[in-house]
């Protein structure tokens, strides 16, 4: 691996704490721009040929998503009055450079101007911190357009799109069979099904191959580059630069303060559990929204007794993940949805859910494969979703059917900010390397509940104008227990009150410490973050470095 080479007792410009959607896009940035950078990421740098189309491997043995069997556990509970326990997966996320970038959707959904006043135009929401961000949409928009052609998004401009200042670099994915479905019950019903924006190559692009449709992207990384992950975007050019050093399988316990409070230093496990610590004149953490908080709290002090940049006690606390529905349907000609990306085409006609329903919410919904079945060695473990037998002859030919016959409308929402909904440090339950494990608390709120009902109920009509034979519907009716989204821990706000970071994404209470990552979040996003915090990472790096080369951190 190339790249600089920085002694641990030497101070470096910047440490940064994770590499997947933001730290990636940091560090090149930072990089390029000629600051030394130290990048710590607690995973290994898998490349294309690693990639394998290894079923159980991803979805059983966790190759790139930790768990407690490997000495990662997190613990789960509803409310603060029950006791936590281990589950299986809570908050579910990648271990490896470029983190969960390399097995997304690759779902590119931008925010729209109301996302980011939402609280102050439909007003608050009792038992809620629902907030107005500290930034608009038209600051954001340079850096969604950054996201568009230097990671690579393929699209087309929507109808109900926000306005952007420059068109997509690459043309949409071709339509696949379930969205066909999508597209003929939305024009029956008067809706409006258009190309999904999504961070995967539809043709070359920035020296990159396009898709080849082979079906397994979801959970995968992309064995031939095609999908827009910062591990293929971001990192070579960071190496490249000669500023910046890149060490994996390093996991961070710690951010060390000095005399005066700023951050000094980074502590951390190398894989055999050897300690080291980085020197550095400041800090980046961008490990995410269960890891970054974590970290903070990790981080106390004589000075910081409740962790690390916490004196507004909103460390932790708004958790969103993200609510969403699965309705599947079995229709008479092969759909054959199992192919392809895992969504192409969209329907954001219930963006914004009108207020005379009774309840706060919003979000879109795209035609898939079922999640439960949608590589053949899931379906076959799943059986039938539409009954019969779970043995022998019949359940074989119903199970051939439904994998090629069945398409998935899925809704994906809006979430609430709630104070009982965090992420706190375990008492009891440590990980293989004696550090607390992250103690996830959640329950929807009955908004967000009515909202993924609401959706499912909408995907409902949409599989019955399509001409589905069968139907099969779900929502998390009694709240979600875990996400692959985990946002708003460490809000950005003006107020050092009620929020962690400024608009800048520096720390209000440490100078020189910066945090951006799902925790910046003010409001939950329509269920697809990832390009907002990609936006959000080009626009931090930029006036990170700005700081810098001020002399202001």
């Amino acid at each position: 691996m190339a790249g600089a080479s920085f002694p641990t007792r030497e101070e470096v410009d910047f440490v940064i704490v994770g590499s997947g959607a933001a730290g990636g896009i940091i560090a090149r940035e930072l990089a390029v721009a000629g600051h030394s950078v130290v990048q710590l990421e607690q995973g290994p740098y898998l490349q294309a040929a690693d990639f394998r189309h290894d079923e159980w491997g991803v979805f059983h043995d966790h190759d790139m998503t930790w768990n407690h069997r490997q000495g990662h556990p997190q613990t789960f509970r509803r409310t603060a009055n029950e006791t936590a326990t281990v589950r299986e997966s809570v908050c579910s996320y990648a271990h490896n450079v470029g983190g969960s970038s390399l097995h997304f959707s690759g779902n590119f959904w931008r925010l729209r101007p109301i996302d980011f006043m939402e609280a102050s135009v439909r007003g608050g929401i009792a038992g809620t911190n629902f907030a107005d961000w500290p930034i608009r949409y038209e600051e954001l928009e340079p850096y969604y357009t950054m996201v568009d052609w230097e990671v690579g998004v393929s699209g087309l401009q929507g109808p109900w799109d926000p306005p952007r200042s420059r068109d997509y670099p690459c043309a949409p994915m071709p339509v696949k069979g379930s969205d066909v479905l999508l597209e003929r019950g939305a024009n029956a019903l008067g809706h409006t099904a258009y190309p999904a924006p999504v961070a995967i190559l539809s043709q070359p692009h920035n020296g990159r191959p396009a898709c080849i449709h082979c079906g397994f992207c979801l959970g995968f990384g992309c064995e031939v580059n095609a999908k827009s992950s910062s591990m293929i975007t971001m990192i070579p050019a960071a190496l490249d630069s000669g500023n910046y050093e890149l060490r994996t399988n390093c996991t961070v316990a710690r951010v060390e303060t000095d005399e005066a409070g700023r951050a000094s230093e980074v502590a951390y496990f190398e894989e055999d559990g050897t300690e080291q610590s980085q020197r550095a004149r400041a800090v980046v953490i961008c490990a995410n929204g269960a890891e970054t908080p974590r970290l903070l709290l990790l981080s106390d002090s004589s000075r910081f007794p409740d962790g690390l940049a916490n004196s507004s006690g909103f460390v932790g606390r708004n958790l969103m993940f993200n609510g969403g529905s699965a309705v599947s349907g079995l229709f008479p000609e092969p759909v054959n949805a199992h192919k392809s990306i895992p969504a192409t085409r969209v329907v954001h006609d219930w963006y914004e859910i009108d207020p005379n329903e009774g309840f706060y919410g919003g979000g879109g919904i795209d035609g898939r494969h079922p999640a439960r079945s949608g590589t053949p060695m899931e379906s076959a473990l799943a059986g039938n979703l539409f009954g019969g037998p779970a043995w022998g002859a019949e359940f074989k030919s119903r199970l051939r059917e439904e994998f090629t016959h069945t398409a998935a409308f899925d809704g994906h929402t809006t979430s609430l900010p709630l104070d009982s909904n965090n992420i706190t440090l375990d008492p009891e339950v440590r990980d293989k390397w004696g550090r607390p494990a992250i103690r996830c608390t959640y329950m929807d709120h009955p908004d967000d509940i009515a909202t993924m009902r609401y959706f499912m109920e909408r995907s409902v009509e949409l599989m019955e104008a399509a001409g589905a034979l069968q139907i099969d519907a779900s929502y998390p009716e009694n709240g979600q227990d875990g996400s692959a989204h985990m946002l708003g821990t460490c809000r950005m706000g003006d107020d050092p009150a009620t929020s962690v970071i400024d608009r800048y994404h520096r720390s209000h209470d440490v100078p020189n410490l910066f945090m951006c990552d799902g925790s910046s979040l003010v409001t939950s996003s329509r269920g697809q973050p990832t390009m907002t915090i990609m936006a959000l990472a080009f626009r931090a790096a930029e006036y990170i470095n700005q700081f810098a080369q001020g002399n202001e951190i």
